[in-house]
């Protein structure tokens, strides 16, 4: 393949927008998982020459997309949420990936033919999971949250892992030089924590300047600037880049944003972020699309084939033979998340990125390139396209009407009482008259009224609506009873070893409940 300019054609991002929106309005009425429909918008392009050729190079997206989709994803990220799951996320992102990396690369030895080396440099690329088509299909259908959050979690965090294998690899491969374990192992915990270290000032340092001022747009900026900066200082310090985007994301995200920032300002850089989420990932998807030379797949028919049936049964080894270790009578993995999180695997930009950045005079390079993007294209497209119809026959789609209702009602709820308090304080600021105060008052505590007699109704005509409510106010509950004695804490009346010895009992009590909700949202 011949070298390829790093930039995106202005002309060309119009064409790709203008293919994107055309898609998702498309997809309104069609049940295909918007990314996969940019998938599928692309290899048709691409088929038909409709369109200048574009090319998608690791520049563009490991440095230009990677941190937006990173930094978007991490910032948010519920931080308790990920603590109450960080098990079964760290195994699948660390042991998961050297699993993937080791069991791929046996396969494709032994069944496809194809040398070690280029085995395994192939089994650490595709080891990174790129799941946003199933993630937003979860969301959507109101899916059971721990589960969207362990294959979330996997995913940012594996992306990391793999990165850093990949590039281990390939250096061992270009230099001939043959590794050391020791030093490997002792080089990638240094690399990861190092990354790691490095997310958390950076995001720290942005958390404390934005609490210096508030501005919407100065705050966007600085995120930028801590999602790409931190991304290129990583790249400089040879240490984790995605890691880095990661962690300051998580810091950022659950601790600036409440700390330092208005509610205004959260809001503003919310809808930036979702914005560049939603801009980024549809260029790459139809990039992949585009990338998709069909003569060169029938070529290495046969040897995709082999990588595709290695790429599965490795992820089958990864989720089948990690869940058990790390599914607890308190936080289970049920077998019927295992087979979603099993058959939710999908492979992305990342890994077709990583791809096209092995070096021109890399033996076999053809040959790898077009593997990648012929298992990619497969688990975007098969497992992509089915994943919804796995759910329902797994009996897992929750009871849309009634609790969509209920979680409208909740939010609306939650949104005039705020709505209220921040009255009164303006009031008291002095910001409006009692005269303006009364008249806005009473629409709003005419529409929380009513908000509070429909759910009043639906909790009567559903009774599993009513245990829901229940425990998701024994959830809030227990959150100010912690509250409640961390302000003791500070006051000097209760010692931080006895805080913690009751924190523990309450942290048992949240994770049981959050268990409990889960459950009585996804049928058995």
């Amino acid at each position: 393949m011949n070298p390829v300019h790093p930039t995106l054609p202005v002309e060309s991002l119009l064409a790709l927008l203008l293919v994107a929106s055309a898609t998702a309005v498309i997809v309104k009425w069609v049940r295909v998982p918007y990314p996969v429909a940019l998938v599928v918008a692309g290899l048709i392009i691409g088929i038909s020459n409709v369109l200048p050729p574009v090319i998608m190079t690791p520049e563009l997206v490991l440095v230009i997309f990677l941190p937006a989709l990173l930094f978007e994803a991490s910032w948010n990220l519920d931080i308790k949420a990920l603590k109450r799951d960080w098990l079964p996320i760290t195994m699948l992102a660390t042991v998961g990936v050297l699993v993937c990396m080791f069991s791929v690369a046996a396969l494709l030895h032994l069944a496809g033919g194809m040398n070690i080396q280029n085995a395994l440099l192939f089994g650490a690329m595709v080891s990174a999971t790129d799941p946003v088509s199933v993630v937003a299909l979860f969301r959507q259908m109101g899916m059971d949250a721990r589960l969207t959050m362990i294959i979330e979690g996997e995913s940012l965090f594996n992306d990391g892992t793999a990165v850093v294998l990949f590039q281990m690899v390939l250096t061992a491969l270009v230099s001939g030089a043959q590794p050391s374990i020791p030093v490997a192992v002792g080089s990638f915990a240094m690399v990861m924590v190092g990354g790691a270290l490095l997310g958390a000032s950076l995001g720290y340092a942005a958390s404390r300047i934005t609490s210096a001022f508030d501005d919407h747009l100065l705050e966007i900026t600085l995120t930028m600037v801590t999602a790409y900066g931190g991304f290129l200082i990583a790249e400089h310090l040879k240490v984790s880049p995605v890691i880095t985007v990661v962690v300051a994301g998580i810091v950022v995200g659950n601790y600036g944003s409440r700390t330092g920032m208005s509610a205004t300002t959260r809001l503003a850089v919310n809808s930036f972020w979702e914005y560049a989420a939603f801009l980024v990932n549809s260029i790459l998807f139809l990039l992949i699309g585009l990338q998709v030379q069909v003569p060169l797949l029938l070529k290495h028919a046969q040897l995709i084939g082999f990588g595709v049936l290695a790429v599965m049964i490795s992820r089958m080894l990864v989720v089948y033979g990690i869940c058990p270790f790390v599914s607890t009578e308190r936080l289970p993995i049920p077998d019927k998340w295992r087979h979603l999180l099993f058959w939710g695997g999908l492979r992305g930009a990342l890994v077709m990125a990583l791809a096209l950045s092995l070096p021109l005079n890399f033996p076999d390079r053809e040959a790898v390139v077009n593997l990648t993007f012929g298992v990619v294209l497969f688990t975007l497209l098969v497992p992509g396209l089915t994943i919804e119809p796995l759910v329902r026959l797994l009996g897992m789609a929750p009871k849309q009407d009634a609790l969509i209702k209920y979680q409208r009602l909740k939010a609306l709820l939650f949104a005039y009482k705020s709505e209220s308090q921040k009255l009164t304080e303006m009031l008291a600021s002095g910001h409006i008259s009692n005269h303006i105060h009364d008249n806005l008052g009473v629409s709003v505590q005419k529409s929380l009224n009513e908000v509070q007699k429909q759910l009043e109704e639906l909790e009567m005509t559903d009774l599993s609506i009513d245990q829901i409510h229940l425990k998701h106010a024994s959830l809030e509950l227990i959150e100010h009873r912690k509250d409640c004695l961390l302000q003791l804490v500070k006051r000097g009346l209760l010692t931080q070893e006895v805080f913690h010895e009751l924190e523990l009992d309450m942290d048992s009590e949240l994770d049981l409940l959050t268990s409990t909700i889960a459950s009585s949202q996804t049928p058995n």
